[in-house]
């Protein structure tokens, strides 16, 4: 059986040296106060001991914190991914930590993570909202003690946060655009809940690219779900068992795309030429299936370091009442998948 070791606090350390709790502390703070020769006793032995500042007892006695809590949808997405590796870079370059949380697109895991982070007394919040949020109150407590709140990709205009977002809209007429271009007339939409700001401003993108080219905007060919691998299987095989099956799918996201592809090419269709395909976000996957992936290129990164910026920023600017929206361009990445010519 594992043995059970006691947490070393500074009493332990102030009893072993024979100082008082104060000594210890104000000497692990390099406080002008304690002599050198002191200070260095202290030092040594916390760390013959193992001793670790408790940072959750220091940020109440101090009321703030070093930390930055971050709410995403869920991690393992490579787009997500990207935005948490932008937010460490420049959180741990001005020498803040990075709390990170998932909400796995739930909207009561959101709510349980914001709580969490509350009440640890994070120094800012940095989220992208679950596909199931549509009610924003758990966000309040944040806001009314003035801690810095930064909405990056999914946002609410119900939030008068910073937002860090892309021109979704013009991104998805570009991708439909580029399929009509391409000379396909029939083209399906995998897209999102459809009360999340992104996945309806690129369905609306969609639907006016058709609409500017004289072409018919059918229900039947406009799919919704959480746009996962699988989920992109199950659309594929559905929009196939139609009388008139589409000649091209506009994702909303390259998995969903990919798992599309995946079914197209089991049934023996060929890619471009029988169907073509453009996904969103220019994931990893998207060079890596065959043919590969035109995709809307999506600057996660950065819009991860933005975020985490605006939030140093708000927090040494506390008078700052005007939030502000930071948009970042995209660009058509054209791959195999939908090149039918090149002209």
């Amino acid at each position: 059986m594992r043995k059970i070791t006691k947490e070393v606090t500074i009493y332990d350390l102030a009893k072993a040296l024979n100082v008082s709790p104060t000594t210890v502390s104000r000497a692990l703070n390099d406080h002008h106060s304690i002599g050198k020769d002191t200070t260095q006793a202290v030092k040594k032995l916390a760390k013959k001991l193992g001793y670790r500042p408790n940072s959750v007892a220091s940020s109440l006695r101090k009321n703030k914190s070093n930390t930055i809590g971050v709410i995403m949808p869920l991690i393992s997405r490579p787009f997500v991914a990207s935005v948490i590796s932008g937010i460490e870079e420049e959180a741990n370059q001005a020498g803040f930590n990075v709390i990170i949380s998932q909400t796995y697109d739930s909207y009561e895991k959101e709510v349980a993570n914001a709580q969490t982070l509350y009440s640890n007394r994070v120094a800012g919040l940095i989220v992208s909202l679950a596909m199931e949020t549509q009610t924003y109150d758990h966000f309040y407590p944040f806001m009314q003690k003035d801690i810095p709140l930064v909405s990056i990709d999914r946002i609410s205009d119900e939030l008068e946060t910073d937002r860090i977002v892309i021109d979704n809209f013009a991104a998805a007429y570009k991708a439909t655009e580029h399929l009509i271009k391409m000379g396909c007339r029939r083209i399906a939409h995998f897209g999102g809940a459809q009360h999340r700001n992104v996945y309806y401003e690129r369905q609306q993108g969609y639907i006016e690219a058709l609409k500017h080219y004289g072409m018919e905007v059918e229900d039947e060919l406009m799919v919704h779900n959480k746009l996962s691998l699988e989920e992109g299987r199950e659309s594929m095989a559905q929009l196939l068992s139609l009388p008139q099956p589409p000649d091209a799918v506009f994702s909303a996201n390259d998995s969903a795309a990919v798992g599309a592809i995946q079914v197209a090419k089991q049934r023996g269709l060929h890619i471009p030429q029988d169907i073509a395909f453009v996904g969103f976000n220019d994931d990893p996957i998207s060079s890596i299936i065959d043919p590969a992936l035109t995709t809307i290129t999506h600057p996660a990164f950065e819009m991860g370091k933005i975020a985490a910026q605006q939030v140093l920023k708000n927090r040494e600017n506390t008078d700052i009442v005007q939030s502000q929206t930071i948009v970042l361009k995209t660009e058509l990445l054209i791959r195999a998948s939908s090149l039918r010519k090149t002209t």
